[in-house]
């Protein structure tokens, strides 16, 4: 069996590690804090000190990293993994970043001798502690298949799909978030019609869910926004950084989506009020904030 690299352990990385774990992989991991490499390596895994550490031992590797310049640091700066990596290994990383980097990085991994996977995920932390992350890949078929026992320990094995080529997993993963957002606002304005109507939204909910509104996004974080549960499983602040990676790819292929420029403006307005930290569903804040509501 392949051994496998983990990097970034946060609060995506380190659920997924432990599912590895569970399903019997041999793990080798690395992350910039010290708390979440103890608690992985005390459930099993061996620490590394560095990117380069860790492909140095591994046939595989997976980094899940915040952003666009994280994966550059550990891929390609120093004691990164283009350092140690041997030829034949897969490189998979399953952080959200620019498409653009992703096909840049997975061309000069050819160069070496390696394969590179972008392969982000959709469900959140839940998705991530109970293994049902939906998987959307980008790169080559055969290394794909190679990688697929790890992808299946951590996600939905029916939900592991092959978009296309270098890039496409992160192309896929913008228009997820759009349609998230789509939805979160919609749900949120949805809600503050029936506040300044004085009608329960929670029963709003209910009837909604029964018919062709029924959506993932109002069964969660419907329900947190009416409970005001804004703990986060997915931070406002990753949201945002997804969403300037979404607005840079229509850019780039000059697509018309003001919906999701409208996401991104409700979005920056909880950037600015200070509430980052906070689940991105807490968008739903911004809406009653502008509508006159507590």
């Amino acid at each position: 069996m392949d051994r496998i690299g983990f990097i970034g352990l946060g609060l995506m990385g380190k659920p997924m590690a432990l599912n590895l774990i569970k399903k019997g992989f041999s793990l080798v991991v690395h992350s910039r804090s010290q708390a979440p490499v103890d608690a992985v390596v005390a459930a099993g895994a061996k620490a590394a000190s560095s990117p380069a550490d860790v492909a140095a031992q591994c046939d595989i590797v997976i980094t899940m990293v915040p952003d666009s310049p994280d994966v550059r640091q550990v891929v390609e700066g120093p004691k990164g993994l283009f350092e140690t990596a041997r030829a034949g290994s897969i490189l998979v990383d399953m952080s959200t970043i620019a498409p653009a980097v992703a096909r840049e990085l997975a061309t000069k991994a050819a160069a070496r001798g390696l394969t590179m996977l972008d392969a982000p995920v959709s469900g959140g932390e839940i998705g991530a502690v109970n293994a049902t992350l939906s998987i959307m890949v980008g790169g080559d078929a055969a290394a794909l298949e190679r990688v697929r026992p790890v992808f299946n320990a951590v996600g939905n094995p029916e939900r592991v799909v092959h978009i296309g080529p270098a890039g496409a997993g992160q192309v896929c993963k913008a228009c997820n978030q759009i349609c998230i957002g789509g939805a979160l606002a919609s749900v949120s304005e949805a809600f503050a019609i029936a506040r300044k109507a004085g009608i329960d939204p929670a029963k709003v909910r209910e009837a909604l869910l029964g018919g062709f509104a029924a959506s993932r996004v109002l069964e969660v974080h419907g329900e947190r926004i009416l409970k005001g549960n804004y703990v986060p499983g997915f931070k406002t602040k990753l949201y945002h950084k997804d969403l300037g990676i979404v607005g840079q790819t229509i850019h780039e292929l000059a697509v018309s989506a003001p919906v999701a420029a409208l996401v991104q403006q409700y979005v920056s307005a909880l950037m600015a009020a200070g509430r980052g930290e906070e689940d991105y569903s807490s968008l739903a804040k911004a809406v009653f904030d502008a509508s006159g509501l507590e």
